[in-house]
C-alpha cells in the first residue's frame, strides 16, 4: 500500500485533519527561508495531539548538526528530512536514532548519479526550481526514475495533487506519495476538501 506523507504542515488542525484521515507522515518545515516555516515549539505543540502511528518529520536544509539534534529532541521529531546540500557522511550522522530522508532535486536524469551513495532510509525525489526549495507545485519527468536502479525506497514529490497523484503511482510505483501546495488554500493552510480527495485517490490508485 502506497504511504502517504503531507507536507508544510503548520498547524494544529490540519495535522489533526491529516492524521484523521490515516495518512502515514506529516512533515514540518523548520527551514526559516520557507513560506511553510513552523516554529519548533509549535511543532512540539502539534505533535503532543498526534497518533503515535503517525510519523513526525523534520524538513531541514543545510542546518547545522547541533541545531538539527536540538530541534529534533525538542519537537518530538523521529524522522529527519534534509532538502539542501548535505552529504552522505552528514546524512549518517543521524541514523539510527532517527530516520532519514534524503531529497534530490532533479533537472535531468544525470541528477540521479550521486543518489545511491547515500546510505539512508528513503530517497525524496522533488522538481528543481532555483528560487525555491520545495513546495514548487511543479512535476518534474517522472521517467527520469525509470531503468534507474535504487537502492532504498522512494518517495515521490514535487507537483502531486489530487487529480494526478493516481496517474503518478501508475508511473512510478514508489513507496510513498508526498504533498504540500497541491492540498492548500493558501501557503502552508491545508485545504481539508483537497486532503480528502488526494487520501482517497491514493488509496483508488492501489
Amino acid at each position: 500500500m502506497t504511504k502517504i506523507k503531507i507536507c508544510g504542515v503548520t498547524n494544529k488542525v490540519d495535522a489533526i485533519t491529516a492524521s484523521g484521515l490515516g495518512v502515514d507522515m506529516l512533515g514540518f518545515v523548520l527551514y526559516n527561508k520557507s513560506k511553510r516555516y513552523v516554529d519548533p515549539s509549535e511543532v512540539e505543540d502539534i505533535i503532543n495531539e498526534l497518533s503515535p502511528k503517525v510519523s513526525k518529520v523534520g524538513v531541514f536544509v543545510n542546518e547545522d548538526k547541533n541545531n538539527v539534534i536540538k530541534i529534533a529532541e525538542d519537537a518530538l521529531l523521529d524522522t529527519l528530512q534534509f532538502h539542501g546540500d548535505e552529504t552522505p557522511e552528514y546524512c549518517s550522522y543521524f541514523r539510527p536514532k532517527y530516520k532519514v530522508i534524503k531529497a534530490f532535486r532533479l533537472k535531468t536524469k544525470a541528477d540521479l548519479k550521486k543518489v545511491n551513495d547515500y546510505d539512508v532510509d528513503y530517497y525524496l525525489f522533488d522538481t528543481y526550481q532555483s528560487d525555491c526549495i520545495g513546495g514548487t507545485g511543479k512535476r518534474f519527468d517522472w521517467t527520469m526514475l525509470k531503468d534507474f536502479e535504487l537502492l532504498k525506497p522512494v518517495i515521490l514529490s514535487g507537483g502531486l495533487d489530487p487529480d494526478n497523484v493516481k496517474h503518478a503511482i501508475k508511473e512510478v510505483s514508489p513507496f510513498a506519495v508526498d504533498v504540500s501546495s497541491g492540498v492548500e488554500s493558501a501557503p502552508g493552510k491545508k485545504d481539508a476538501k483537497l486532503l480528502k480527495k488526494f487520501v482517497e485517490n491514493v488509496r483508488k490508485a492501489e
